[in-house]
């Protein structure tokens, strides 16, 4: 927090309304392009602006409805509640959104998003929200929260600065997107798209590894408080040809020894059942000896199969869409050790297989040092929001 800049009430310096919604609002859905744009959750993006739209409400609905203008802020006031978005187009706003009105023109816009979208901000809101499940703003609330007012040419200063490293930002994730993408092409061009194999054998996952399920049957009897104990995997560690090192379970030394069959070593594989069915991951040095709650878990042979190639195939389209294929249940989608063992395999050669491994480790190479520069501006960014808005 600067200490010399001034401080207001939302409330004072902005107008704060609530949306409305027509209602059924299947009723004032048009498609006419003519339409009037209906701003939904759904038509936001990891910009602070909203575009576009995906509806159009007939004119009859702004009666029922709030119609919200280009520089007008939204903030989203359930579920992600707090969130602040810049129009650049105007429409009507249902209940879930407050718009705030910069009427006075005091503010640079951009400064204003980035004090609304703070840390400090949104512990305000949290601890303002009410509701059970789902949390709520409304607009009395946030007219209470206090706003900085510095100079308008100092604010401009502050968001030009926040808005270069937030481009660096974007731009390094960018990085990473296409680094990813170029393995993905890598893959293609050696072994073939899905539909094409390039004439090389295909087999079965069984004939090159041996798949098993983690703990299913009361996992949470073996869970321990201590981080003394040993790491499980869970669905919501295993990314794509990742491992999402947090939130983690753990194991107790009796609940290990039970479930001494879903340990799990070095080069295997572990593979998401529920929720992002077929996502997988290969175990690591660092993970060796954890053990495995609900996933799939394939041993590989590495005579037969290098694992990185068959975590690979199992991520990308190849396998992908033999998993969507396979996939039961209509609440949760869900992946068997069955069907896994049964997924078909295009089986290039061993030394190929460790070709296109080796590319991608070269290729991670890149991206490890483009993830630091990007953690490192991220860090610079945080720092500089706190000092500002903290």
């Amino acid at each position: 927090m600067n200490k010399s800049w001034e401080y207001k009430k939302i409330g004072d310096v902005c107008t704060v309304e609530r949306g409305g919604s027509p209602r059924p609002i299947d009723k004032f859905i048009t498609d006419d392009e003519n339409g009037i744009n209906w701003i939904k959750i759904g038509d936001t993006t990891d910009s602070m602006y909203i575009t576009h739209t995906a509806q159009k409400i007939i004119p009859e609905g702004m009666k029922k409805s709030r119609y919200v203008k280009p520089g007008d802020f939204l903030l989203s006031n359930s579920m992600s509640f707090g969130r602040p978005y810049i129009l650049q187009i105007d429409g009507c706003i249902h209940d879930g959104w407050l718009v705030l009105r910069d009427d006075e023109e005091l503010f640079d816009k951009r400064f204003l998003y980035y004090y609304l979208s703070s840390k400090t901000t949104y512990e305000k809101f949290k601890s303002m929200a009410v509701g059970g499940v789902v949390n709520n703003l409304n607009s009395e609330m946030v007219r209470k929260v206090e706003v900085p007012i510095p100079d308008k040419s100092e604010q401009s200063d502050v968001a030009d600065l926040m808005d270069k490293l937030t481009k660096v930002i974007d731009n390094r994730k960018k990085e990473l997107y296409y680094l990813d993408e170029l393995i993905k092409a890598r893959f293609v061009e050696m072994f073939g798209d899905e539909r094409n194999s390039k004439c090389y054998p295909v087999i079965k996952v069984k004939d090159v590894a041996d798949v098993q399920v983690g703990v299913v049957i009361k996992p949470s009897q073996y869970y321990t408080d201590s981080e003394h104990g040993v790491k499980a995997f869970r669905s919501l560690n295993i990314g794509e040809m990742h491992i999402k090192d947090d939130d983690w379970v753990y194991f107790s030394e009796e609940g290990q020894k039970k479930n001494a069959k879903s340990v799990l070593h070095k080069n295997d594989l572990v593979i998401v059942r529920s929720g992002a069915p077929g996502t997988a991951c290969v175990i690591t040095d660092a993970f060796d000896g954890s053990n495995a709650v609900d996933v799939i878990i394939a041993h590989p042979d590495m005579e037969k199969v290098n694992p990185y190639y068959l975590c690979a195939y199992t991520n990308y389209p190849h396998g992908k869409h033999q998993i969507e294929e396979g996939t039961g249940g209509a609440a949760q989608q869900h992946f068997n050790v069955g069907k896994y063992k049964e997924m078909d395999l295009i089986y290039p050669p061993k030394a190929e297989q460790d070709a296109f491994v080796a590319f991608v480790a070269q290729t991670d190479k890149s991206k490890v040092a483009v993830q630091k520069a990007l953690d490192e501006t991220q860090t610079l960014f945080d720092s500089l929001m706190q000092e500002y808005f903290g």
